[in-house]
C-alpha cells in the first residue's frame, strides 16, 4: 500500500509513520521544508494547489496537519491559525484526490470536539453538533473541507481525535508533574464527560483504517468507556502514587481558558461504535488502561 500524508513530522504523525513502514507500507510525507531523504515531497498548501500527480496511483493519502491548538485562548490571531491551518490543508488535498483519474481514500484528521457538549448523553458518530466553541466550529469547517473528495466519489474517513494520551505528549506531559507534586484538581464539578485514547490504540485504529478499502465516514477515536474528570483525576493520581483533593472551580476556569473553557468544562461522552463495528478491537478499554498504557 502507498500512502500519502501531511503532517508526518509531529508526534502522531511521526509515530504513525513508523508504525506503517514496519508493516510494509511505502509512505512518502509531504513537507514544508527541503525535502531530507527521498521519499519526501515538498507542499505548501498556503500558496496554491496540488498536482493531482501527487496523489496519483496512490492508495491513501492522510491528513493530519494543523497548527498547535495548546497557545493563547485570548488570542484571535492563535484561533485563526488553528481554524486556517486545518481547513486549508484538508482542502487543498481533498480538491487534488478530487483531481486525480482515480480518486484515493482520505483519512481526513479532526476532533472529538466536532460534537460539542451533550452532558451525559451518549455520541456516536451520527450525533449532530451542538453549540459554537470554538474547536466545535473548527471542527465542523474541517471536516466541510473534505467534501471536494467525497463530491468526486473517494472514500473518506473523518478522524475524530480525542486526546490522545502518552506521556511524552500534550497533555499528559503537562499533568504528571503537577500529579506527582500532589496538586492534581478536578475541573468544574468534574461530572463532565472527557473522552481519551491511548497512543497505541490511535496508531492501530489509523492504520486500521487505512488498510480497510470499505470503510468510510466519520470514526471517534476514543476509548469505549469514556471517563468523566473526577475519574480520570483519580485514575491518573492513583498512577502515581497521589491522592487528588482539590478542585478548580468553573467560575475561576472560565475566564482563565477563555476559548478553551468549553473544551474543559464541556461534556462530550463519544462511544467509537464505528471503529468497532468496522472491526477494529481495543488494546485499552477505558481510562486506566489508557493511563498505565501512558505510563508504561
Amino acid at each position: 500500500m502507498h500512502v500519502v500524508i501531511a503532517g508526518s513530522s509531529g508526534f502522531l504523525g511521526s509515530r504513525l509513520v513508523a508504525s506503517l513502514r514496519r508493516h510494509g507500507h511505502t509512505v512518502t510525507p509531504l513537507v514544508r521544508h527541503e525535502p531530507r531523504e527521498p521519499a519526501e515531497r515538498r507542499w505548501d498548501p498556503y500558496v496554491g494547489a496540488l498536482g493531482p500527480e501527487v496523489v496519483s496511483g496512490v492508495d491513501v493519502v492522510i491528513n493530519l496537519a494543523g497548527s498547535p491548538t495548546a497557545g493563547n485562548p485570548h488570542s484571535r490571531s492563535w484561533a485563526r491559525r488553528v481554524l486556517e491551518s486545518r481547513v486549508t490543508t484538508t482542502r487543498v488535498l481533498a480538491e487534488a484526490i478530487a483531481a486525480a483519474d482515480e480518486p484515493p481514500r482520505f483519512l481526513a484528521g479532526n476532533g472529538i470536539s466536532y460534537y460539542g457538549d451533550h452532558g451525559s448523553e451518549p455520541l456516536e458518530e451520527d450525533a449532530d453538533p451542538r453549540g459554537e466553541a470554538l474547536l466545535t466550529r473548527v471542527s465542523r469547517a474541517w471536516e466541510e473541507a473534505t467534501l471536494p473528495a467525497r463530491d468526486a466519489g473517494a472514500r473518506v474517513c473523518v478522524l475524530r481525535t480525542a486526546p490522545v494520551i502518552d506521556r511524552r505528549n500534550a497533555p499528559m506531559k503537562q499533568l504528571l508533574p503537577i500529579f506527582r507534586a500532589g496538586l492534581g484538581v478536578r475541573l468544574g464539578s468534574g461530572t463532565q464527560h472527557f473522552p481519551v485514547i491511548s497512543l497505541r490504540d490511535w496508531v492501530g485504529g489509523v492504520s486500521f483504517l487505512a488498510e480497510s478499502h470499505d470503510v468510510d465516514g466519520p470514526f471517534n477515536l476514543c476509548c469505549p468507556d469514556t471517563p468523566t474528570n473526577v475519574e480520570f483525576t483519580e485514575a491518573l493520581a492513583d498512577a502515581v502514587g497521589r491522592r487528588c483533593r482539590l478542585t478548580a472551580p468553573s467560575w475561576l476556569i472560565r475566564p482563565a481558558a477563555g476559548a478553551m473553557a468549553p473544551e474543559v468544562l464541556g461534556s462530550i461522552n463519544a462511544r467509537p461504535k464505528a471503529l468497532e463495528r468496522a472491526g477494529y478491537d481495543f488494546l485499552d478499554e477505558d481510562v486506566r488502561d489508557v493511563i498505565a498504557t501512558a505510563l508504561g
